[in-house]
C-alpha cells in the first residue's frame, strides 16, 4: 500500500481535523449527501485545504474507511497471530469483523458506507485474507471455485453480518448466534463439510467470549 508523504505539522493537524469531521458526518449519512462546505465547516478549516488533501469527496470517504478498515486488519492479525489453519484463520476473520462491528458501531457505519472497493481481490488490505484462501486451496480444503471468489463471497458475508449487527442491535446471546449461523453458512458453501463447518464456528465463538 502506497504509503502517505510526510506532512508539515500544520498540514497534518488540517487533515486530522478533516478526517475527524469526515468519521462524525459519514456515521449520520453517505458520502454524495455531504457537501463539502459542510466538512471543512466542521473541521474548521478552509475550503481550499480540503482539495490539498484529497481529490474528491470519494477520495476523502475512502481514506476515512481505510483508517478504519487498519485498525480491523491489526485485530484481525493479532487474534490469528498464532493459528495455523487456513479455514480457522478464515473463520475467525469473520469473528473479529462481527465483534469489532457490536462494540464500534459508528466506525462499522462509516467502513461500510464508503470502502466501495474493499472486496476487490488486488486490494492491499485484502492480501491477509486472499493469502489465507490461497493456502485453504493449495492444501484442497475448499472447493474449487473459493480459488478465484472465494475472498469476494467471504468478504460479502463479512459485511452483511456487519451490517446486520449494526443495524438490529441484537443482544449478546443472539448476536453469538448469529455470527455462529454465518461462520457455518459461510464455511458450508466454501465447501467445508456441516461438522467442520459447526467445529469452526463453535471456537471462534469461544474466542469471543473470552
Amino acid at each position: 500500500m502506497a504509503t502517505q508523504p510526510e506532512l508539515s505539522p500544520r498540514a497534518a493537524r488540517t487533515r486530522t481535523a478533516l478526517i475527524s469531521a469526515g468519521f462524525d458526518l459519514l456515521a449520520e449519512k453517505p458520502i454524495d449527501a455531504i457537501p463539502i462546505d459542510e466538512v471543512v465547516a466542521k473541521a474548521g478549516v478552509a475550503k481550499g485545504s480540503f482539495f490539498n488533501h484529497f481529490e474528491d469527496k470519494q477520495a476523502f470517504a475512502e481514506a476515512i474507511a481505510t483508517e478504519v478498515r487498519l485498525e480491523l486488519e491489526d485485530q484481525i492479525t493479532r487474534a490469528n497471530a498464532d493459528v495455523a489453519d487456513p479455514v480457522e484463520r478464515i473463520a475467525g476473520g469473520m469473528r473479529v469483523g462481527a465483534a469489532f462491528a457490536l462494540g464500534n458501531p459508528k466506525r462499522t457505519i462509516v467502513l461500510l458506507r464508503s470502502h466501495g472497493s474493499s472486496t476487490a481481490r488486488a486490494h492491499p488490505l485484502n492480501k491477509g485474507v486472499l493469502d489465507d484462501f490461497e493456502s485453504a486451496c493449495a492444501r484442497g480444503l475448499l472447493r474449487p471455485e473459493a480459488k478465484e471468489s472465494g475472498v469476494l463471497y467471504w468478504l460479502g458475508l463479512c459485511q452483511a453480518l456487519m451490517s446486520n449487527l449494526v443495524e438490529r442491535r441484537f443482544g449478546e446471546a443472539e448476536a453469538h448466534r448469529r455470527i455462529a449461523d454465518m461462520i457455518m453458512l459461510g464455511l458450508s458453501g466454501l465447501g467445508i463439510s456441516a461438522d467442520k463447518a459447526a467445529g469452526h464456528a463453535a471456537k471462534a465463538l469461544l474466542k469471543a467470549g473470552r
